[in-house]
């Protein structure tokens, strides 16, 4: 009697889910390189990637690097409401370092000569969620240098960032961009950069090649 054949093992939904974002990502590319891709345009290749099952296990590496101080990503767009009705690209400034080997992140405004504002702070990661509480804020006005203060409770110190705190969900990460979406529902994306300090220029922000500030 012949053995019943075994059913083949049914396909990963990944490579697929790559492929139909694909288009969506190219999107997102070029509107971080030239800030000329219509909004609407972006809100839907946001929306395409939201929908998206993508394996994630590869995102927080992805994000924050391998090694202290990780790796620096620049804020492009934002987009309000859980359907993305309407968006547009961030008009200041803002880059965010994520560090997964030390579990830290820092959120900063850039402002040119002006100065800069930053939050640094711990941060955890749980499947696709980034958790994070900020411990201090540093400000810098003109040629001044940075000042620091302490925030937070002291009660607070040494806790690990759950869901009660500010948090990322995080839908697409590659090494030029990433989609996430913000504990207060808003959703945005974020392109890779490089910072690079001049001597005595205000600091700058490369990605791809081109000075994107």
């Amino acid at each position: 009697e012949k053995a019943p054949s075994s059913s083949p093992p049914a396909p990963s939904d990944e490579p697929s889910d790559l492929s139909a974002v694909a288009e969506s990502v190219k999107v997102l590319k070029d509107a971080a390189k030239t800030r000329k891709v219509p909004a609407p345009e972006v809100l839907a290749a946001l929306a395409k990637i939201k929908k998206a099952k993508l394996d994630t296990s590869s995102f927080f590496e992805t994000l924050g690097g391998t090694e202290s101080p990780g790796r620096t990503w620049m804020l492009i767009f934002t987009a309000q409401g859980s359907k993305l009705e309407k968006g547009s690209y961030f008009p200041v400034t803002a880059v965010q370092r994520f560090d997964a080997a030390g579990q830290r992140i820092e959120n900063g405004v850039y402002l040119g000569r002006a100065g800069s504002l930053s939050f640094e702070g711990r941060l955890s990661w749980k499947k696709k969620i980034l958790a994070f509480v900020f411990e201090r804020v540093r400000l810098k006005l003109g040629p001044l240098g940075p000042l620091e203060i302490p925030i937070g409770g002291g009660g607070d110190v040494g806790r690990e960032p759950s869901t009660k705190d500010p948090f990322f969900l995080w839908f697409y990460v590659d090494e030029e961009v990433a989609v996430a979406q913000g504990k207060g529902g808003g959703t945005a994306f974020w392109c890779r950069c490089k910072r690079v300090d001049g001597q005595g220029r205000r600091p700058a922000f490369w990605y791809f090649g081109f000075n994107i500030i």
